[in-house]
């Protein structure tokens, strides 16, 4: 503020000093247009009235009463100004108050894991592929219960905002079941019934095509040196164990959620060794389908094999830095990462 006026007062002074046909008065217009880009109403409604009040002295001093249209101009576009800086910051200001309630829903949906749970340490990464959104169609949680922890990681069918409403309603649903639920196949059926009585709501927004989620359904026991899991089409965890990454691959797994009713299938538990010390990486298509400049995949397997030592907030750090690297800053699908290590007590 300080500085327009100090431009302005030095214009008028110079063009006072200068000669009669020499006239920097329509450098005026310049300074309040240029204050307007970076100020709001009230500031440009200052400035405006400074280099008025200067135009209408230079043409007193001068004799220079002709330009009246000159003035007229001034005061026209002096007055457009002001009234879009006062739109602008209006609109500002309610797409602030939109982006902080999105921001409210998303935490509220997508919780922050606790970097503790019983035995197990956690740690979880989520990019969303837009720009201004913190989730997508990707999803990840984690509840206890008495004597054990259960984990759900998945990945809706589509982007915006229907898949965000897929996620969060997969989200309540285990949530609300994964504690009542005494075994890990009847949290699997309860939550395929779930999904597809989403999908058959018609009060719910629809994406085009057919509705799914892939997931990964996930029970660690506190007291046994195991993990049990049912696979609804989902890629693969990795399991570190004696210093080696390995998929844990499925015998039979189910389809995706939402879509059990095109084929017989069974919700089978399946059952891993976990000890202590090893480490669970759970996540998304978006990950292992990231792709380079040259269209090659991201090379999940062979990047872990250089962080083997790490522990899991370590390694979530090291796959954000080396993912976005590997894409020139920006991915193309939702990704989420969750890492589990059995710590012990």
């Amino acid at each position: 503020m300080a500085f327009a006026a100090a431009f302005v007062v030095t214009l008028l002074g110079v063009d006072l000093a200068s000669p009669s046909h020499i006239r920097l008065s329509d450098m005026l217009f310049v300074e309040p247009i240029v204050v307007a880009w970076f100020c709001g109403p009230l500031t440009t409604g200052i400035n405006w009235i400074l280099a008025t009040g200067a135009f209408a002295m230079i043409m007193l001093a001068k004799g220079v009463l002709s330009h009246l249209t000159e003035l007229a101009a001034l005061l026209m576009v002096a007055a457009f100004t002001t009234a879009m800086c006062y739109l602008r910051d209006r609109r500002l200001q309610e797409l602030r108050q939109v982006g902080t309630v999105a921001e409210v829903a998303q935490q509220a949906v997508l919780r922050p894991l606790p970097q503790q749970a019983g035995p197990l340490r956690l740690s979880a990464l989520y990019l969303a592929a837009e720009d201004e959104a913190q989730i997508g169609g990707d999803l990840y949680a984690v509840t206890r219960t008495q004597d054990r922890t259960r984990l759900i990681i998945g990945d809706v069918r589509g982007k915006g905002l229907a898949a965000v409403n897929d996620a969060a309603a997969l989200i309540g649903a285990f949530r609300g079941a994964a504690a009542q639920r005494g075994d890990l196949s009847e949290l699997a059926d309860f939550l395929e019934g779930s999904v597809r009585s989403q999908i058959a709501d018609p009060a719910q927004p629809k994406m085009s095509g057919e509705s799914f989620i892939t997931a990964m359904l996930i029970e660690i026991p506190d007291e046994e040196p195991v993990l049990r899991l049912v696979d609804f089409g989902h890629p693969p965890p990795l399991r570190l164990h004696e210093k080696a990454f390995a998929a844990l691959e499925v015998d039979e797994p189910a389809p995706p959620l939402g879509l059990s009713g095109l084929a017989e299938s069974s919700h089978e538990v399946e059952t891993f060794a976990f000890d202590v010390g090893d480490i669970l990486l759970l996540h998304t298509d978006g990950v292992i389908e990231a792709r380079d400049s040259s269209g090659r995949f991201f090379p999940l397997a062979e990047r872990l094999d250089d962080w083997i030592e790490d522990r899991p907030g370590t390694l979530v750090r090291h796959l954000h830095a080396e993912l976005l690297a590997y894409v020139g800053g920006r991915l193309r699908d939702d990704a989420a990462i969750l890492t589990v290590e059995r710590a012990g007590r």
